[in-house]
């Protein structure tokens, strides 16, 4: 995305995480995560660190703001860092090089200590002068991520409609007899041939091995008559999606499966409509668990509902018993996705990608959830 595209969103970031750093008393906060340094400047390269400061008065402001990368980065950089970030080609280490440009001031700088290691805290330590006092400053950047604006929500829905159609040419083809690693790999192509990336490795699962959460596709080939789950998202334009189906490989799965997807199937539907902004995302994944839990399959649904989804497809906010304080804001995108997983013998999960709106919600993903058989 050229600077001139992405500085008025970029602008209004910085002047909302400029207002969060008041709150906190910083007087800089570095940021160094890739998808942080992405989203606060427009930066795609792989190397870079930005120095944001607390505007104290107009001759403080935004021009104050740095943005620090290497040679291999100078035109890339200079296309895509907006004007009201000063941007610098350096030498050595970035973290050495933000600390010097810090030299003859003096506070509180901020960083992401959960991104930052060891080392480099080192090398900002002993390169700081005396009068800086580093700051843990974990999550300022990710609170800003977790509303969406109408530009994210919109590459997002985009995202999820690309890997809706990525897949419906998939089932349009013959999956039973094929492997598991076979069918993964021609959906991330699908995905690829209509301009994406895939958002994290495709699972496709079939029979016992539907049990398995985060099963890693096989080299067993799909049986008939067997449930099959498949895991799929697409990133796209540095967005993500995220989507999970469950289909029938034959019209003659058990009725034990049919059981357990019908189950699976209420939970979701009734999750799905519990997103709203206000409850928390324990009270959200309550809803859906309460449904298998008064099935007697509490013990088999060990994960939490969902998940935050946006430049990362797992961030803030999350759905979940142990994990879920917060109250759910419109303009967040999270995943509702419970499942039943009968250890040596079947799983199924179902899940959908919902925009949280003030009283209701926006389903992104589009593909029926009717059990499908598929040939």
């Amino acid at each position: 995305m050229p600077a001139s595209a992405s500085a008025p969103r970029t602008a209004e970031r910085a002047e909302r995480l400029s207002a969060a750093m008041r709150e906190r008393e910083l007087d800089a906060l570095l940021v160094s995560e890739r998808l942080n340094v992405r989203y606060m400047t427009g930066f795609t390269g792989s190397a870079g660190v930005a120095i944001f400061l607390t505007a104290g008065d107009e001759a403080a402001g935004a021009a104050a703001h740095r943005f620090l990368t290497d040679f291999r980065y100078a035109t890339q950089s200079a296309e895509q860092i907006p004007a009201h970030v000063r941007r610098e080609i350096v030498t050595g280490s970035l973290f050495e090089a933000a600390a010097a440009k810090l030299e003859g001031e003096g506070g509180r700088l901020g960083f992401d200590d959960a991104n930052v290691s060891v080392r480099d805290h080192a090398r900002l330590q002993e390169r700081l002068s005396e009068g800086w006092q580093l700051v843990p400053c974990t999550g300022m950047i990710e609170r800003l991520r977790l509303v969406k604006d109408a530009g994210e929500l919109a590459q997002i829905r985009a995202a999820a409609e690309l890997a809706d159609e990525a897949m419906s040419g998939l089932l349009e083809g013959r999956i039973v007899g094929r492997t598991e690693r076979e069918v993964a790999l021609e959906l991330e192509n699908r995905m690829r041939d209509l301009g994406a990336e895939p958002s994290f490795p495709t699972i496709v699962a079939a029979g016992t091995r539907g049990a398995l959460p985060h099963a890693e596709a096989g080299a067993a080939e799909i049986a008939p008559d067997l449930l099959l789950t498949i895991d799929w998202g697409a990133r796209l334009e540095g967005y993500c999606s995220d989507c999970t189906r469950t289909y029938a490989t034959g019209a003659g799965v058990s009725a034990q499966a049919r059981e357990i997807y019908e189950l699976v199937r209420t939970a979701q539907e009734q999750g799905v409509q519990a997103v709203a902004a206000g409850p928390r995302g324990r009270e959200v994944d309550a809803v859906a668990r309460a449904v298998i839990e008064g099935a007697g399959h509490g013990e088999h649904f060990g994960h939490g509902l969902g998940h935050g989804v946006g430049m990362d497809v797992h961030e803030a906010p999350r759905l979940s018993r142990t994990d879920g304080e917060e109250p759910l804001r419109a303009g967040s995108v999270v995943t509702v996705e419970p499942g039943v997983y009968l250890p040596d013998c079947l799983g199924v999960r179902i899940e959908d990608l919902v925009v949280v709106g003030e009283q209701d919600r926006e389903v992104l993903t589009h593909l029926p959830k009717e059990l499908t058989v598929i040939s």
